[in-house]
């Protein structure tokens, strides 16, 4: 998305404008294509606005599964597992990831499964299992360099990595 100014160092969050996805989720309004609804999914998450997002996320996942393909499918279950990551559910986000990135990996779509285990390696590190993270981001990483990824994508891969080092350093001169 191009509403992505960034990731913050510590909580690896999106830094977005509020009022430019707030303008542009005025924009997209009630579209009911698989894009928009994916795109209003996103909008609402980084809004914190958690319920909406996950119903939404519900239908663009039904939509998907009824009329898209299984890249598409995969795509809205992974923006699905992110917003139940958001509202703390990290087991029922870490078991969608996983699948996810299993799929993707199954069928040689490299750029997939990086999301997906980025995005698991995030549920991990919000539960505080840094090594699992950082495990989650080096695989993204290596992916996603074999994929042909764009230097933003190797960029928060790397951000990811430097957070967990730096937690599970925390963690060793606090014991």
């Amino acid at each position: 998305m191009s509403y992505i100014h960034g990731y913050d160092p510590d909580t690896l969050r999106e830094i977005t404008d509020s009022r430019e996805c707030a303008e542009r989720l005025e924009e997209i309004g009630s579209q009911r294509s698989l894009h928009a609804l994916l795109e209003r999914v996103w909008l609402l998450k980084v809004l914190d606005r958690f319920d909406e997002a996950l119903a939404i996320s519900d239908q663009s996942v039904r939509v998907a599964r009824m009329a898209g393909t299984r890249r598409d499918l995969l795509r809205a279950r992974i923006l699905h597992a992110t917003i139940l990551q958001c509202r703390g559910a990290y087991a029922a986000a870490e078991q969608e990831l996983t699948m996810c990135a299993d799929e993707a990996e199954g069928q040689g779509w490299a750029g997939i499964a990086a999301f997906a285990l980025q995005h698991r390696g995030k549920v991990h590190y919000d539960e505080g299992d840094y090594e699992a993270a950082r495990r989650d981001f080096k695989q993204a990483l290596f992916l996603r360099q074999n994929a042909g990824a764009t230097d933003a994508q190797l960029e928060s891969t790397l951000l990811a990595i430097d957070a967990a080092d730096r937690r599970r350093a925390r963690e060793v001169v606090a014991s």
